[in-house]
């Protein structure tokens, strides 16, 4: 896909979570991976370990997560010793967190599936590391395609305007 028709985009990555298996973070990633000339594969090895919320640690949404890997693309910062790259990068990826944030009222895994309680902090008890088996029903009670197309939507305004 190339191009920046962020609705086609959004669509994309709800498609390659629901349809095609790949965890909230991959599928973000994965909608603009060709935007920044990374391959399918490389995209998601670099998103794998941060479906449900981190390893299934259920802690920040994978999708949320896939911005913030975005953000590194549109904002780098890999010169540590650059703070105007890195404030520039920081101040992006709270400005499309905080847009996430006040959309779904948390960036919080837990907290979106409602495991727990909005701003608990407590944890999910008896939480596996194996993936869920991908249901109806897994579908039917989990907002996650939701959520992954509002971060697909928001890190796609701010690469329109690169």
């Amino acid at each position: 896909m190339t191009g920046l028709d962020i609705d086609r985009r959004v669509e994309k990555a709800k498609r390659l979570f629901k349809e095609e298996g790949y965890n909230c973070c991959q599928a973000v990633v994965m909608a603009y991976n060709d935007i920044f000339g990374m391959d399918d594969n490389t995209a998601a090895a670099i998103a794998s370990g941060f479906g449900g919320g981190m390893g299934r640690m259920r802690e920040v949404c994978g999708s949320v997560s896939g911005m913030v890997i975005l953000a590194g693309l549109i904002k780098p910062a890999s010169d540590p010793s650059d703070k105007a790259c890195r404030t520039a990068n920081y101040s992006l990826v709270q400005e499309v967190a905080g847009k996430f944030k006040e959309i779904n009222g948390s960036i919080i895994c837990k907290e979106l599936l409602g495991l727990v309680p909005m701003g608990s902090g407590n944890p999910v008890p008896g939480e596996s590391p194996e993936p869920s088996d991908r249901t109806a029903e897994y579908y039917r009670k989990r907002p996650c395609e939701e959520l992954v197309g509002i971060s697909a939507r928001i890190i796609g305004e701010k690469i329109k305007v690169l």
